[in-house]
């Protein structure tokens, strides 16, 4: 089954890819490395989920927007490579999390992005990660996630 068959499979479709918010690309391509900049939870619509995890936001709505964020990584991927196909290994995640000073699940948030990378791409979906607390992120968004990618040259 194909990246694109089991996001289907698992009832998603791929948001647009979002413009760039400041001076900086989407993505950069290095040898047989994509790094991907940071992604926030943008819907179908183009609205940001905002909010501080811990004060207002709950661990289960904050990971559902990491899932979210991750399907706009996924945008990304397919804009860049133009088949996820071509994904050979999601290599890191750097997770960053919009939270109260006393929160402390940073982890359980950001597997919303990490479950579905792998439920997409198996084995090459497992990763190396980071997931971090922050006390703002641009335009309060609950989450920004940032990844690296090696995917098979054509």
């Amino acid at each position: 089954m194909t990246p694109e068959e089991k996001l289907a499979e698992l009832g998603f479709t791929l948001p647009p890819v979002a413009a760039p918010i400041a001076n900086f690309i989407t993505h950069v391509e290095e040898g047989s490395l994509l790094y991907l900049s940071g992604q926030g939870p943008r819907n179908h619509e183009g609205q940001l989920a905002i909010g501080k995890v811990g004060a207002g936001v709950s661990v289960e709505e904050a990971y559902a927007h990491a899932q979210l964020t991750g399907l706009n990584l996924l945008a990304v991927m397919k804009h860049a490579l133009g088949d996820l196909g071509r994904v050979e290994r999601v290599v890191k995640l750097l997770g960053m999390v919009n939270a109260d000073p006393l929160f402390s699940d940073h982890p359980k948030v950001i597997n919303g992005c990490s479950d579905l990378m792998v439920d997409v791409f198996g084995d090459k979906g497992r990763h190396a990660r980071s997931a971090v607390g922050f006390g703002s992120l641009p335009g309060q968004i609950t989450v920004e996630i940032e990844a690296i990618i090696r995917f098979r040259k054509d």
